[in-house]
């Protein structure tokens, strides 16, 4: 997938096009690039996603707090396991802002990125003050020699599939709908780093996560059944807690704590890609730290069963 960040250097050619934030890369965004495809494809054009570095809101609104599903690199990543062939990555800015629709789709949208055809989902809208609809886009295409079309809405069992409504499921712990709707595990990506090295002294040693970008989300607090990745692609069964460890005091410091089952090694300094599975228990303060261990090896014996291990 050719990515496409400074047009200066771009020389425009013909595509298919389609826009959006592609927050998670969800189902229902491959639904849109599958039809963008088929689209492309009939037309014997390339493929392009046109999206932005940034949420548009935070430079709109610099208070507001963006929680991500993907970071940039990992939607690029998604978006070109997707099949996509070009990705132009905009930087929305305030004067971006206050373009109309008929500018945006003329200067650049026609002249920046060559679209030819543009494919819009069923309930996006774009411009200044996103006054304008669909049939605006239609008339202001037929203007500047653009055809525009729209896709049908995407539902599984009947729920429309959205950006925001996974990021609800995972911040109640509904990680099994979470990943139904994205289509694949939620994950994030992360370097060990130094914890309290308290998990080792009570037999379960842990690596402790430090997320590469603060605006993902950090599903909610309890324990869950994962899979981690090393740098070298292999896959381990594990459980991690997230939360503040009360029965150790941990005060408010909020972690997320690794136990792979059945290694021994150092992660220190490393870097792995945490999936999340399923959600196990809340997190919970125990009488005692040897009430804790017998919990934990009942979470461990459930994640193994759970990841068939």
């Amino acid at each position: 997938m050719q990515v496409v960040r400074n047009f200066t250097s771009y020389t425009p050619q013909a595509c298919v096009a389609t826009i959006g934030f592609f927050d998670g890369v969800h189902s229902g965004h491959r639904f849109l690039i599958d039809q963008l495809k088929t689209e492309a494809h009939a037309c014997g054009l390339p493929s392009a996603i046109i999206t932005f570095a940034v949420h548009p809101r935070q430079v709109l609104q610099p208070s507001f707090q963006c929680e991500l599903l993907t970071t940039l690199s990992e939607k690029l990543e998604l978006l070109e396991k997707a099949g996509v062939d070009i990705c132009f990555v905009l930087d929305f800015t305030p004067d971006m802002a206050q373009f109309s629709a008929y500018h945006f789709m003329q200067h650049v949208l026609k002249h920046q990125c060559g679209v030819a055809r543009l494919l819009i989902g069923h309930d996006h809208r774009f411009g200044r003050n996103r006054s304008e609809g669909f049939d605006q886009y239609v008339d202001y295409g037929k203007e500047i020699g653009m055809v525009v079309s729209q896709t049908k809405a995407f539902s599984i069992e009947g729920v429309r599939v959205c950006s925001s409504l996974i990021r609800k499921l995972l911040h109640t712990a509904h990680i099994f709908d979470a990943n139904t709707y994205l289509g694949y595990p939620y994950f994030m990506k992360g370097c060990v780093v130094g914890g309290y090295q308290m998990g080792r002294k009570i037999g379960f040693p842990t690596a402790n996560l430090e997320v590469n970008d603060v605006h993902k989300i950090i599903p909610k607090d309890g324990v869950y059944a994962a899979w981690v990745k090393l740098d070298d692609a292999t896959s381990h069964a594990a459980m991690l807690n997230i939360g503040h460890r009360p029965t150790l005091n941990n005060g408010s410091h909020r972690t997320i704590e690794i136990h792979i089952l059945n290694f021994d090694g150092d992660l220190y300094g490393k870097s792995l890609q945490l999936s999340f599975i399923h959600f196990l228990r809340s997190e919970m303060k125990f009488d005692s730290v040897e009430a804790l261990i017998g919990q934990l090896r009942n979470d461990a014996a459930q994640t193994a069963q759970l990841l068939d291990q």
